[in-house]
């Protein structure tokens, strides 16, 4: 009788890529605490999605009640309060995080002094590494309407403190504001890195040209780093509905139809009310979301540059 043989790959491949592995050895033991860690975090836990289709509490077995936690949900006006909060709050603070990361990074690329530069650099990235309970601290002191700086400076001019936290006209404004000066810094990495490697030779020429700054900022620099940014903001659109803790340090009930967002809504339901399965229900609604608003954003890359990021 004839035996079929079966084709294997290429032994020279085979030996070549565990030579590889061998070769880069170190590199994959210093890189598994962090695989384990991810896997441990953000895998394992994906677990408890099936407690969205349980009436499941801290004090009592999990009884199946399949989408009445859904039904509960959507039904639910504060639910729908927090998802049109966080979709209003995190995209306009998306733009904002673009708009600020991209002209400061276009400021500093502009400094010719290298030591400055640096200086400048240092000083912006300081807060991103200062926690947001500091943060909150510091802007409730500034803005506090009986020994706040900035209501001492509206009081000397005649008009009236405001209490700026507890407003609902305005605690976005005042969000904003805190988000872009921690993270407008830490933002400008990945900007300054892409702007070192825009041709320096059609500058040249476009400046001998006649061209402004400006327009050389426009028609040079930008469409240079486009790509940049729009890796940059399809990313940070996943993480959009990850909305916690900068609302969560800055929000008081005075402003909570404004400020409420899902993050802030699941930690009340499992938290606060103990109803695990309603708070399940919400997150997996969130999550589902995130892949939604990435995967269209990711298409829009393919229509626009030919190529995703997926």
């Amino acid at each position: 009788m004839f035996q079929v043989k079966r084709k294997k790959g290429p032994p020279g491949k085979q030996k070549e890529l565990w030579i590889q592995i061998y070769r880069f050895r170190w590199f994959y033991i210093m890189f598994l605490p962090v695989m384990i860690s991810f896997f441990i975090f953000n895998y394992i836990p994906m677990a408890g999605i099936c407690y969205s289709f349980t009436e499941y509490t801290p004090f009592s077995s999990p009884v199946f009640v399949g989408f009445e936690n859904f039904r509960i949900l959507f039904g639910s006006p504060a639910f729908w309060t927090a998802f049109r909060n966080t979709l209003e709050i995190s995209l306009v603070n998306l733009v904002l995080s673009l708009v600020f990361s991209v002209g400061l990074a276009l400021l500093i690329d502009e400094v010719k002094s290298t030591r400055f530069r640096m200086v400048v650099q240092a000083v912006v990235y300081i807060p991103h590494f200062m926690s947001w309970v500091v943060v909150a601290s510091i802007f409730v002191m500034f803005l506090s309407p009986k020994t706040g700086i900035v209501n001492q400076i509206i009081e000397s001019f005649g008009g009236k403190p405001v209490y700026f936290l507890a407003s609902e006209t305005w605690w976005r404004p005042i969000f904003y504001i805190v988000n872009r000066w921690k993270e407008t810094g830490w933002g400008t990495i990945i900007f300054i890195a892409a702007l070192a490697g825009v041709d320096q030779e059609m500058h040249e020429a476009a400046e001998i040209d006649g061209a402004s700054r400006i327009q050389r900022i426009f028609y040079i620099t930008l469409p240079a780093i486009a790509g940049t940014i729009l890796v940059v903001f399809i990313l940070n659109l996943a993480k959009v509905m990850n909305l916690f803790d900068s609302v969560w340090v800055l929000q008081n009930p005075m402003v909570i139809n404004v400020s409420d967002v899902i993050g802030t809504y699941v930690y009340r339901m499992g938290i606060t009310s103990a109803d695990y399965g309603l708070s399940t229900a919400a997150g997996l609604f969130k999550s589902v979301v995130s892949v939604i608003l990435v995967t269209v954003a990711d298409r829009a890359s393919k229509k626009i540059n030919g190529e995703g990021i997926l």
